[in-house]
């Protein structure tokens, strides 16, 4: 299979959740609180693809599948999609537009402050993600792009506060980090 047969697959893949979720909407199958729903579940899929594009290096390693690593730019943009969705979810539908409210709950409420920080980690590194921003930034862009690390804490810690009660699914989400940093830190 071809580059960009691979890259289109996984943007088909990336994007079938939301596929789902429209389609849902359209059938009023989001349950008694759609606004909630929509937010769980793009926020969800965000955490899914920022950890699948962490898992992509370590995999390739173990593997050797060299066809996976440009594949970590394609997870990381829809990562950022789905980012941009669930933030804007929580803006447009839940808060309305009231920016106030927005910093309000930024600043008072810990999850959110968490998930709030994993995304404006985010913001630069869906930026300066093309070939030409690598080749300005030089070596600062890899170093840059260690932001990730810091988003993907963020989002786990997110979700693990949101949670309160049964940690089971965010703890999950948290153990797969762990080791997916330990597997970088193995090979270091």
């Amino acid at each position: 299979m071809t580059r960009i047969r691979i890259t289109a697959a996984t943007v088909a893949l990336g994007l079938l959740p939301l596929l789902v979720l429209v389609v849902r909407a359209l059938r009023d199958d989001l349950g008694a609180n759609p606004i909630e729903e929509v937010s769980h579940e793009t926020g969800q899929w965000t955490l899914r693809l920022l950890l699948a594009t962490l898992a992509v290096t370590p995999l390739r390693r173990l593997s050797g599948w060299s066809w996976l690593a440009p594949q970590r730019r394609t997870l990381g943009l829809l990562c950022f999609a789905w980012a941009v969705l669930h933030v804007s979810t929580w803006v447009a539908l839940d808060l309305a537009f009231d920016f106030g409210a927005v910093v309000e709950d930024v600043l008072d409420r810990p999850y959110i402050t968490a998930g709030f920080t994993g995304f404006v980690c985010l913001v630069p590194l869906a930026v300066t993600s093309t070939r030409a921003w690598m080749r300005r930034l030089g070596r600062r862009w890899t170093r840059l792009h260690r932001l990730v690390y810091v988003a993907a804490a963020a989002g786990v810690v997110h979700f693990l506060w949101l949670v309160k009660a049964d940690l089971l699914e965010p703890g999950i989400y948290a153990a797969v980090l762990a080791l997916l940093l330990a597997a970088r830190l193995v090979r270091r």
